[in-house]
């Protein structure tokens, strides 16, 4: 494990993914996580959680943390603040893009299956959506089924395509060769499962418009991740730290590894400055 002294002055801007990073196995968030979390925000930085999740699954991690900073969430696509639980802002795949995809995908990939995160956009509460023939291997709440056109119809935050016969690397693999840069994808477990935002969201995207209003270069950002769909955003950043139990892309690209999601390796990094 490579370790880096802690440089002379504190980052500002601290992003993190969630699953596998910040949140340990059990889904919870240890106490040593949360006191770092607090003290640096009395420091004066910037806290942000960049994560695959949809808002809707944001709550428990904000009733753990206190409900500090802003969340990227969907890859990206959306800018949640979770002080107030409120969408600040948001990107969507529209519909001809999304069914561009689907096709495209269905042409290369037998037996493909699809399902859509809707929002929330403009009021509207999000949801999940899925065709019949998509398997979701979590509990999703209340779920729509519905054939795709009808689940893109008004835009998706994420686009899910799922292969029974594919791993995820595998499956991301074929859908870049078939797809280029018509959409924006990328995998954060490895159950076959595709995850697709409209072209240039990204959590790189997301997190760098953050630090742009906030006036922070990327020089002043530390990021945290252990998935490829956190790839852009540790590219992105000034300095990029992977979890001992991240995807070998990961290990391969970031400054540093810490600890694993378990130990509290985020913490174990902040407690350097904060």
């Amino acid at each position: 494990m490579t370790r880096l002294a802690a440089g002379p002055r504190p980052p500002r801007l601290v992003a993190t993914d969630l699953d596998g990073t910040l949140v340990r196995s059990d889904l919870s968030i240890g106490a040593r996580t949360v006191e770092v979390v607090e003290r640096l925000e009395k420091a004066g930085a910037l806290f942000v959680m960049v994560t695959g999740r949809p808002p809707r699954w944001m709550r428990p991690v904000a009733e753990e943390t206190g409900h500090r900073g802003l969340a990227v969430c969907a890859n990206g696509a959306i800018l949640y603040d979770l002080h107030t639980e409120r969408v600040v802002r948001a990107h969507v795949l529209e519909r001809d893009a999304a069914m561009h995809v689907v096709e495209a995908l269905r042409r290369d990939i037998p037996g493909i299956a699809f399902a859509v995160e809707k929002g929330p956009l403009d009021g509207v509460p999000g949801g999940f959506a899925r065709e019949d023939v998509y398997v979701p291997r979590w509990d999703n709440g209340e779920v729509a089924v519905e054939a795709v056109a009808d689940m893109v119809a008004g835009g998706a935050v994420k686009l899910l395509a799922r292969s029974e016969e594919m791993g995820s690397d595998e499956l991301l693999a074929v859908a870049r060769a078939c797809l280029g840069d018509a959409a924006e994808m990328t995998h954060s477990s490895d159950g076959g499962l595709l995850e697709i935002s409209a072209a240039g969201i990204s959590k790189a995207s997301g997190l760098a418009a953050v630090a742009e209003e906030a006036g922070i270069p990327a020089d002043e950002v530390i990021a945290f991740g252990d998935m490829p769909n956190d790839l852009p955003m540790l590219s992105w950043a000034g300095h990029s730290v992977g979890m001992a139990n991240a995807h070998a892309e990961v290990l391969a690209l970031v400054d540093e590894v810490t600890a694993s999601n378990d130990d509290e390796g985020v913490a174990q990094v902040l407690e350097r400055w904060f």
